[in-house]
């Protein structure tokens, strides 16, 4: 059985869609969700689900213990679920490769320090774009950076708001992160022993 751990900030309909779907495929668990954000809704997921749960600051992110504690769960992929901070270079020292984000648009554009949510929706559309999307990817130690593992796309229409197309694409994100994750580890050769 993998183990998953969750990194999340808000509501948590990301983490939901990603339990659902390891509940029924069986090849996975996830095994701790970390939060900085104490009322955050996921952590109400975390408790509904009877999965362990960490909620830190940015002193704790830094220190060695958030290391030790991820690696007691001997975790197969770190996932982040619309979490907010940037992921210190420790401990992507500690967990190389293995350290995946979601954003929800086509990177390299509308990305970086500032991008997320909302902001980027209404980036895309002042833009003029006429298709937007989701992007998965490693994490690195800079800001949506890291390479791409895959990118599912969707229209703009010229009559959207930022709330529709944030729907769209999160309707992308619930489908196609718990698929990627499940490739990851099933076709891509991840181990339990790295």
């Amino acid at each position: 059985m993998h183990s998953l751990v969750i990194f999340a900030s808000g509501a948590g309909t990301n983490a939901k869609a990603i339990i659902d779907y390891f509940k029924k495929a069986g090849s996975a668990r996830v095994s701790l969700i970390v939060s900085n954000v104490a009322e955050a809704g996921v952590l109400e997921i975390a408790r509904k689900e009877e999965i362990p749960y960490l909620i830190v600051d940015r002193n704790t992110l830094r220190e060695t213990l958030i290391v030790e504690q991820l690696t007691d769960c001997k975790p197969d992929l770190i996932i982040l679920a619309g979490f907010l901070w940037k992921i210190p270079e420790s401990v992507i020292r500690a967990f190389p490769g293995i350290i995946i984000n979601i954003h929800p648009a086509l990177l390299p554009g509308y990305g970086g320090k500032g991008m997320y949510g909302q902001h980027v929706h209404e980036a895309v559309i002042a833009a003029g774009e006429k298709e937007s999307g989701i992007t998965i990817h490693y994490v690195n130690e800079h800001y949506d950076a890291g390479d791409i593992i895959v990118q599912a796309r969707c229209a703009v229409r010229d009559s959207d708001t930022a709330p529709e197309l944030a729907a769209r694409v999160l309707r992308l994100e619930h489908f196609f992160f718990p698929r990627a994750i499940a490739y990851l580890l099933q076709e891509a050769g991840f181990r339990k022993d790295h």
